[in-house]
């Protein structure tokens, strides 16, 4: 009976920590825009996706633009021949503008809806050479440059990262690992010792010490380029 009981303490922690993780996931314009851990990660997953297709899609436009088009027609390049999410938010740009948005304002709900640095720093420039008349292409090549050799950067970094963030998940996972070990292969003694205030107490200062130890190991892996 007692085991039932911790069973089904256990299945609805689970079920609560797997509600709190997945609640608050909104659709808005293509990308995810909640506030749960998921919906945090499916954010960063699809814009990391989309800061490494944006070098491409400069080299897109750039292209266009030396052939003739004007910068509305490379957007619907980029439209054609990109991939997703990028062919995607420049669907929803052509399509603001079609509408009767106004250009700048059209750039910038695209960059506010990404939320890339990167795609910021584009459209800063598409915005500046528009009203100075600089030489677009040579904007887009000098970005694209930019872009991908800080991104050799951070991949370089992720790479000398990678051990840590192994380890991390390693010992933040043996503790519950090796305490549903022992529930299986002693549970005449696992029981009493979860089912008394002091074995909650340590269960309890064990979770909140493998919080603490994962921020602080995030804290240490996590770089800024």
């Amino acid at each position: 009976m007692v085991i039932w009981a911790i069973t089904a303490l256990f299945a609805v922690s689970v079920g609560g920590l797997a509600w709190y993780g997945c609640a608050g996931v909104r659709i808005k314009s293509g990308w995810q825009n909640g506030e749960s851990p998921l919906a945090r990660w499916l954010d960063e997953r699809r814009r990391r996706k989309f800061n490494d297709q944006l070098p491409e899609a400069l080299a897109t436009m750039s292209n266009a633009l030396r052939a003739g088009f004007s910068i509305s027609q490379a957007f619907d390049s980029v439209v054609e021949q990109g991939e997703k999410p990028m062919c995607e938010e420049f669907a929803i740009l052509q399509q603001q503008l079609r509408i009767g948005m106004s250009f700048e304002d059209a750039l910038e709900s695209m960059s506010g809806r990404v939320g890339s640095d990167d795609l910021t720093l584009v459209t800063t420039a598409i915005l500046i050479s528009r009203r100075t008349g600089g030489n677009v292409t040579e904007i887009f090549d000098k970005i694209s440059e930019t872009i991908r050799g800080r991104m050799k950067i951070e991949r370089k970094v992720r790479t000398l990262t990678a051990q840590g963030r192994l380890q991390g998940i390693i010992v933040s996972a043996m503790p519950f690992v090796l305490g549903l070990a022992m529930l299986a292969l002693k549970p005449n003694m696992m029981v009493p010792f979860l089912m008394s205030w002091n074995g909650l107490c340590a269960v309890a200062a064990m979770i909140v010490l493998i919080i603490v130890g994962w921020l602080i190991i995030r804290k240490i892996i996590k770089i800024d380029v």
